[in-house]
């Protein structure tokens, strides 16, 4: 593995390849490096038989573990065979892979001795008179003392050279880059793994961000979730509507099919992924809990089939599930300090405020801003119920209440609508059938719509609108969706204008206009995308009449359409408008496309919204023709890298390879299959717009940040 240090690398560097670590000064200090283990009362620890034993005479002969923090405080103790120490049966032995046996807890008693001890045993370690390692309920006192010949715990890489740069001063511009739509805590279970949760999205979405025990149990083989060579992987057959369709499912260390820029269903931000990108220069990272509430439920149905009996008990509320991502979101900051040496030393940090941002990215570090994407905000559903019409699921006292709690827990950015119809209002049409549908299944009514204004897509338009609509269900309704769709209807469906380009005539409701002046009271950052065509007028128009004008942001490709008015009033508000999940090729492309209505005088800044994890495919390969990405790159050296960058050590990374396995990734050949490849794109905005792109891709993160500034100081 590549050898790394500086600002907050985790990545293994001491004790493996005959580099001593410093001594312990505290239990924190063990992380990610190589010690020997000697007894107060006895002599050094060795391997001794199916356990261990402190009768070693001297640290050479003792045996080297590499201490990997499972949490603050805790750890495997991995030794030089790959054996891990745990606690098992009453006893202390070795297993192969980690369980809840083998995540020890160690305290400090005094300087530099300590005492360790397991939570699932009750029992901490100790030594017998012969000096064999044991459980008891009286501790044994240890020193820690460093070594060399550790075997290191598996791990991805971030395969990169240097270390990451730091601000020149919190009062100035910040240099870096801006990601402003992604979905980190999306995955199959919503913990560290110590605990049950429950998935987010119904279980459908393979993967953690992290787990206590790393990789090898955060991406490890998908059957469990997708079954047999991924046959009931619900991507295929409720999102695609191409049944049959298979994947190899092994995960780490092969990922043979798995991560993959056109594969929604797998983590594709998994935490070292993203100090990778971090490495790069990103310095500021919205992540949202999201969920289709109405998807979810048709997906838990269907993964019955695979996990019977634990799937009905999957919550698919979209509220409940955004609160249990942006939690789970905050203990991966503790997570990461843990590997980075302890309590704030990570590169990894949740921000309330422009402010803290603006110090958090002056330490060199990543300003994480927690926020919510779904469609029954505050539990705002809606339901058509025969007799009774339409039932709105909040009330304004509901609205008022939660908007407190999601504030209280950190969320500072929200999307007031998303894919299915609510009770504030309509959805921006962009797919025709698929989305349809799970809104029906959602709400109990089919999109009433309009012909949207010009055509919905040319010149007048910045994002084209609506979409052509299907009448037809496809199928023989085998998938829960359709034959729930196909039975309540009674084969009756809908009629749209063929041919021409649909909008939603469901405009903002009484309770919708309610909703986004309280988040504008509250001074939430608002993303307009996903609001229906004449809702992004209203919400404008709102904006417009506050003092001062409210700014707004388009970070998902203007989902429902956005028009080149509707385009410049965003910007003349302070707001942003950054690319939805482009390629290099295609972020330099948008940017000739926001030049002529970029605000006079105001340094042009592209970031980009990937919506990894999103259920959402990511950008693909450039294609033929394109000047390729030649590995190793270096980042922050050479003649297009601007005088901003003047002092800037660079960073060099190597293509991403799993030792492991052989497995690598080559942006020009894979494109962005997962976000470690974040790194690649910078090179790929570089080969396609050079300076001019590069200076513009990392004004984002001060563009931003000024957004922010705009939103809460008034």
């Amino acid at each position: 593995m590549a050898t790394l240090g500086g600002c907050g690398s985790s990545d293994p560097v001491s004790g493996t390849a005959g580099h001593p670590n410093p001594a312990p000064k505290t239990r924190y200090d063990l992380a990610n490096h190589c010690y020997v283990l000697k007894s107060t009362g006895n002599g050094y620890v060795k391997r001794d038989g199916a356990g261990y034993s402190a009768t070693a005479p001297d640290a050479a002969s003792a045996e080297p573990f590499y201490m990997k923090p499972t949490a603050l405080g805790r750890y495997l103790f991995h030794d030089h065979g790959s054996a891990i120490l745990t606690a098992a049966d009453g006893q202390v032995g070795t297993v192969t892979r980690a369980v809840d046996g083998s995540d020890w807890t160690i305290d400090t008693t005094a300087p530099g001795r300590y005492t360790v001890s397991s939570a699932s045993a009750g029992q901490s370690l100790a030594t017998d008179a012969a000096g064999k390692l044991m459980l008891a309920s009286a501790p044994a006192t240890f020193t820690f003392e460093p070594a060399t010949g550790c075997t290191a715990y598996p791990e991805i890489s971030t395969d990169s050279v240097g270390d990451t740069y730091r601000g020149r001063g919190v009062n100035k511009p910040v240099v870096g880059f801006a990601e402003v739509h992604t979905h980190m805590a999306m995955g199959h279970e919503m913990s560290d793994g110590s605990q049950h949760v429950g998935p987010s999205a119904g279980g459908v979405l393979y993967g953690q961000m992290y787990n206590r025990f790393g990789v090898p149990e955060a991406l490890d083989n998908c059957e469990a979730y997708h079954g047999p060579n991924g046959i009931r992987d619900p991507e295929a057959l409720i999102l695609d509507l191409t049944p049959l369709v298979t994947h190899d499912t092994k995960g780490w260390p092969d990922f043979v099919d798995w991560p993959g820029h056109v594969s929604q269903l797998h983590q594709a931000m998994y935490y070292k992924w993203v100090e990778r990108a971090w490495k790069a220069g990103l310095r500021v990272m919205v992540s949202e809990g999201t969920n289709i509430a109405a998807l979810c439920e048709v997906a838990q149905l269907y993964m019955v089939t695979v996990r019977p009996g634990e799937a009905l008990t999957y919550d698919c509320n979209d509220m409940n599930l955004g609160i249990n991502q942006v939690k789970y979101l905050k203990t991966l900051q503790d997570y990461v300090d843990a590997q980075e040496g302890g309590p704030g030393k990570g590169w990894f940090r949740i921000v309330g405020d422009p402010a803290q941002a603006r110090e958090v990215i002056n330490q060199g570090k990543l300003a994480v801003v927690p926020g919510l994407e779904f469609s029954n905000l505050f539990n705002c559903t809606s339901k058509s119920v025969l007799g009774l019409g339409e039932q709105a699921g909040c009330t304004k006292e509901d609205i008022d209440q939660q908007i407190e709690e999601v504030w209280d827990l950190g969320v500072r950015e929200l999307f007031p609508y998303h894919d299915v119809d609510s009770a504030l209002g309509g959805t921006g049409i962009f797919n025709g059938l698929v989305l349809n549908l799970v809104g029906f299944w959602g709400t109990g009514h089919f999109w009433d719509t309009y012909d949207c204004p010009d055509g919905g897509e040319g010149e007048t338009y910045f994002y084209d609108a609506g979409a052509v609509m299907t009448t037809a269900i496809p199928g023989t309704g085998a998938d829960p969706l359709t034959q729930f769709v196909l039975n309540t209807v009674g084969g009756t469906l809908p009629l749209y204008t063929p041919g021409k380009r649909q909008c939603n005539a469901r405009g903002m409701t009484e309770l919708g206009r309610y909703a986004v002046q309280k988040l504008m009271d509250k001074k939430f950052i608002i993303d307009i995308d996903h609001a229906e065509l004449s809702i992004k007028s209203d919400m404008i128009e709102m904006a417009k009449q506050q003092t001062p004008p409210y700014p707004l942001i388009s970070a998902h490709g203007g989902h429902g359409g956005i028009s080149i008015q509707q385009a410049k009033d965003i910007l003349d508000l302070g707001g942003l408008i950054y690319p939805f999940k482009p390629n290099g090729k295609g972020h330099v492309e948008f940017m000739q496309k926001l030049k002529p209505i970029w605000p006079a005088g105001k340094p042009m800044a592209v970031g980009y919204g990937m919506d990894a994890n999103g259920i959402a495919d990511r950008a693909g390969p450039r294609g033929a023709g394109s000047k390729p990405v030649e590995y190793p790159f270096t980042l922050f050296k050479g003649p297009d890298w601007g005088p901003q960058f003047s002092g800037v050590k660079p960073v060099t990374f190597n293509l991403q390879t799993v030792p492991e396995s052989g497995k690598t990734w080559n942006i020009d050949e894979v494109g962005t299959a997962h976000y470690g490849m974040v790194a690649d794109y910078v090179e790929e905005i570089r080969l396609e717009g050079g300076q001019e792109a590069l200076d513009a891709l990392y004004n984002s993160a001060e563009a931003y940040l000024q957004m922010w500034e705009k939103t809460v100081n008034r």
